[in-house]
């Protein structure tokens, strides 16, 4: 499952995040801000028209995401 899929309010571990292309300046800047395996992210809401941007929390932190960059975090299961 990826970030963009994931319902409001649930959570779920971060189990990487997905290069599209050689030297993916997104991927790196998802890492950058907390973005890690094995952190737990929660959906927090999603913008009124199209789902985009798409609300998240990781920690204590909020990032507004859009869906395309949402797209590339893949998750697991909170389990």
């Amino acid at each position: 499952m990826r970030l963009n899929e994931l319902s409001p309010g649930s959570e779920a571990i971060i189990d990487h995040i997905e290069d599209r292309e050689a030297d993916d300046v997104v991927a790196v800047r998802l890492r950058e801000l907390g973005f890690v395996p094995g952190e737990p992210v929660r959906i927090i809401a999603f913008g009124p028209f199209g789902a985009d941007p798409v609300a998240v929390k990781i920690g204590f932190t909020r990032f507004a995401l859009r869906r395309v960059e949402a797209s590339r975090v893949v998750l697991r299961d909170a389990a």
